[in-house]
């Protein structure tokens, strides 16, 4: 009898119950609120899926995160070796291989003023980078919590990973891509506070064709450009043009199919999970999480509104033939960001269509954080 009643102990003292703290169930209860979010809302639910499952499998079973140095029989748990891939900074480079493959360039060719919307919209980041220090945060982890302004999660894993900050890559990581999966919550008042009624119901000429070969000439012509410049952007930037080049070539259908979707779906997957599985209530319950995550939403706030705010100027110097709602697309959220100054815009003018206008500032501002993330690099010396 004693025997049984030893098991019963055991079995029930080795449940998850016996072993949550009131932090496990206050993530618990945020993972919740994004599967609620993804799924009900349809926000993100590529991104924000994976992360919330991460999030609530690691608050019920820690183990699943654990180090093989720190276990009896030198094996880690499962979401700790995806975790390695994304300190590598192998998955977020694979991912930008998939974005590139994905994205259509031609509105930012067509149109290349809207690099100088990408790059304004990075205004957040340097913004925060200073806010960080002043926080108390050392350079080099003022400047990985600072690319969250750009709302672009694998640059900010990129980062982070290459300045040793991996102490506040899970905090980093998850607010980078909580902000880009509420890109349609926390974007239109800014951008409606910006802007007047008739400036989000100027409508936009029609883009220009743009050939073939420019559309091929384009990622080389990048690629040679800034990794000259920066040359520790090439593995962020390199994959981006690489995967478009797959697009735009036409001779490599197969790869652009398995950049675009298998292999992208699967990194998405790995890297989704093992962000959220970052987010232990013993890992993100800090103050110095607190400071990372308000940091990041005043970084991507005055992003969004340096976007806005220099298309404004470029509406008034161009007499109205830009619409300044599309500068707000400048952060990375592709192709979110995108569709939210459409959204707006119709909102103002139901017959309005920005959303291809608008994938120019979005494509430039992919292009404009990877080059503020080589920019730090740069400045420390990585």
């Amino acid at each position: 009898m004693s025997y049984v009643t030893e098991t019963l102990g055991n079995l029930i003292h080795q449940t998850a119950f016996f072993n949550l703290s009131w932090g496990n169930l206050l993530m618990i209860l945020v993972a919740l609120v994004f599967l609620y979010l993804a799924i009900k809302k349809g926000y993100e639910p590529l991104l924000l899926v994976p992360i919330a499952f991460g999030m609530l499998l690691v608050n019920m079973y820690p183990e699943i995160m654990a180090n093989p140095e720190d276990t009896s029989n030198g094996v880690g748990g499962l979401l700790h070796y995806f975790y390695i891939l994304d300190e590598w900074s192998i998955l977020p480079s694979l991912i930008f291989m998939g974005v590139g493959a994905m994205t259509d360039f031609g509105p930012l060719i067509a149109n290349p003023i809207s690099f100088l919307m990408g790059a304004a919209a990075q205004l957040g980041i340097y913004l925060a980078y200073f806010m960080a220090i002043l926080m108390g945060f050392s350079d080099k982890a003022a400047a990985a919590i600072s690319i969250i302004g750009g709302a672009d999660g694998p640059t900010s894993i990129f980062l982070c990973g290459k300045l040793g900050q991996t102490q506040y890559m899970g905090p980093i990581a998850v607010a980078a891509y909580s902000y880009m999966s509420l890109v349609p919550i926390i974007q239109p008042p800014i951008m409606k506070a910006l802007t007047t009624e008739k400036e989000r119901k100027v409508k936009m000429e029609q883009l220009r064709p743009v050939s073939k070969l420019e559309r091929i000439l384009f990622p080389i012509i990048v690629t040679i450009v800034v990794v000259l410049i920066l040359p520790s952007t090439a593995p962020l930037i390199g994959m981006l043009m690489l995967g478009n080049l797959f697009r735009e070539s036409g001779v490599v259908k197969q790869l652009t199919e398995t950049a675009s979707n298998a292999l992208m779906y699967i990194v998405v997957i790995l890297l989704g999970t093992s962000v959220g599985a970052s987010a232990s209530a013993e890992a993100f319950l800090k103050m110095d999480t607190l400071k990372i995550v308000a940091l990041g939403m005043i970084a991507f706030a005055f992003g969004t509104a340096g976007g806005v705010l220099l298309g404004k100027l470029l509406c008034k110097l161009t007499k109205g033939r830009i619409n300044p709602l599309i500068g707000s697309a400048g952060v990375s959220a592709v192709p979110m960001a995108a569709r939210v100054s459409q959204k707006v815009g119709s909102e103002a003018d139901p017959s309005n269509f920005l959303l291809m206008h608008a994938m120019g500032p979005n494509v430039a501002g992919v292009i404009g954080t990877a080059v503020a993330a080589g920019t730090f690099m740069a400045i420390f010396g990585v």
